[in-house]
């Protein structure tokens, strides 16, 4: 069941379940202006909220934009749905944009899996894609901070976040990381490298302690960093990031 309103902005809020968290702002202001001359082309559509007013289950560009254009009221369909319904269907509803990043596609998935109680071969049969696209898409959210920070940038993309995955160690992830960064490399060039990249001699493993100290600054630093022999070494490519490293650091 549903009807269609033309309801008070200040009356609507935010969906709770929206996985999409940016929103380019140059984009917005271009729908803005086109609202202020054409109007609301297309109603948004929203829920009664079962605190006060009605949350957005589609549309909030919409939303957004019609804010900036200084509206006050916006067309709307009212469904009526549970907090499980409306979370799926927000889900599933940005799923389906081409302009959806990695890392908001990758927790999208990530939420119909946690808080849905979905396996990954369910997910992948709901959007018609392959389990192991939506198993891969998940595991970009286990890179690094550091690399998580050069996709959202998208310094570096879904392919080269899949390369970096076969590699077992954070600092490694992150070195190849700035790497492609700093020379671009495309996805093919990298899995050429990373082919030719002769292993290291395999080591006596380190205290579990030393290893997650490693991953924890090498998160935080977002730099490679090892400790060995009572010493601590982070990585660097040029003055600009050893400067950075000092501001962290002397937390300036």
């Amino acid at each position: 069941m549903e009807t269609i309103e033309l309801l008070p902005i200040s009356s609507i809020v935010k969906n709770p379940y929206q996985p999409r968290i940016i929103f380019d702002e140059e984009k917005l202001q271009e729908l803005s202006q086109s609202i202020k001359e054409n109007g609301v082309l297309q109603p948004i559509i929203v829920r009664k909220s079962s605190i006060i007013g009605y949350e957005i289950l589609a549309g909030e560009r919409r939303f957004r934009a019609s804010q900036l254009a200084g509206l006050t009221e916006i067309p709307a369909i009212i469904r009526y749905l549970t907090d499980d319904e409306m979370m799926t269907l927000a889900i599933l509803e940005n799923l389906q944009r081409d302009d959806l990043t990695v890392l908001d596609e990758a927790r999208s998935l990530q939420n119909l899996v946690t808080k849905q109680g979905l396996t990954h071969a369910q997910v992948a049969e709901k959007l018609g894609k392959s389990r192991p696209y939506v198993s891969n898409a998940i595991r970009t959210l286990s890179l690094p901070e550091a690399i998580l920070k050069l996709i959202e940038d998208k310094k570096i993309s879904q392919g080269h976040a899949r390369l970096l995955l076969s590699l077992a160690q954070p600092q490694e992830q992150i070195a190849w990381a700035h790497r492609i960064d700093k020379e671009q490399l495309s996805v093919n060039a990298l899995s050429q490298l990373l082919t030719k990249t002769p292993k290291l001699p395999s080591k006596k493993e380190k205290n579990i302690f030393i290893k997650e100290a490693e991953d924890k600054l090498s998160k935080h630093l977002g730099n490679p960093v090892t400790i060995q022999a009572k010493k601590i070494e982070i990585a660097y490519d040029n003055l600009d990031e050893l400067n950075r490293l000092i501001l962290i650091l002397t937390n300036q």
